[in-house]
């Protein structure tokens, strides 16, 4: 495990200067707080693919201490962020095509039968409820806002996957989205429009989910999740 900042190599960050906009966890679930804030470091492309970045330096980032930090990168790493590296921190996990279309492939294989099974079982009114959800991932894409879509993305599939009433679909098909979020240059850090061509989805999915119009439910559900496949 990681201890300190000494001897780091060239590519280790001792420092991480905070973002424009950036603020400090609040002192309450700091843990949370912070595992939050590198969420959204990732998703937004402010820790990049393939640095190293201490604990402490991080702690210091965000005024707290080094405990929290290592606490969540050592959930960043089970959910395949990062990579533990010892006596150093934790390098940024870095994503290749064939990496991208694995986690494509079996996004597909679960999620777009059980949106297909859900097309037929649920009225249009629950599918209506996700409007605000899809309204969310188009204003976070309309504003350049990689790390906002993340999670924007993130509530809509978990919200729609979480009818199926089954919690380790839920769980995993989450984790499989998580790490498409984490995918660096071939993931989320894309230019607006592109985000905002993957936030319509959301909302076209729910139009045609609502219409009953199952055959295009299901291809615009494959194709969304589909488009991880192909690094912008």
């Amino acid at each position: 495990m990681e201890q300190g900042t000494a001897e780091q190599s060239p590519r280790a960050r001792a420092w991480v200067p905070a973002q424009p906009g950036s603020a400090a966890p609040r002192r309450h679930s700091v843990r949370g707080q912070v595992l939050a804030a590198l969420r959204q470091a990732l998703a937004g492309g402010e820790l990049l693919p393939g640095e190293v970045y201490s604990a402490p330096a991080l702690a210091e980032r965000y005024g707290v201490s080094a405990t929290p930090v290592r606490e969540a990168m050592q959930q960043l790493a089970g959910e395949g962020a990062v990579e533990v590296v010892p006596n150093r921190g934790f390098r940024v996990a870095e994503r290749s095509p064939r990496d991208l279309a694995e986690l494509a492939e079996v996004r597909a294989m679960l999620e777009v039968p059980a949106i297909v099974r859900l097309a037929r079982a649920l009225p249009p009114e629950r599918w209506e409820e996700l409007r605000p959800l899809a309204a969310a991932g188009v204003a976070a894409a309309a504003r350049g806002d990689r790390a906002g879509y993340a999670e924007a993305d993130h509530s809509f599939h978990h919200a729609m996957i979480s009818l199926t009433g089954n919690r380790r679909l839920t769980e995993v098909t989450g984790d499989l989205l998580r790490r498409t979020h984490w995918a660096g240059p071939g993931g989320l850090r894309r230019r607006t429009a592109e985000l905002l061509a993957d936030a319509s989805e959301h909302t076209a999915l729910l139009d045609a989910l609502i219409a009953q119009e199952y055959a295009v439910a299901e291809r615009i559900a494959r194709e969304h999740v589909s488009a991880a496949r192909h690094p912008h």
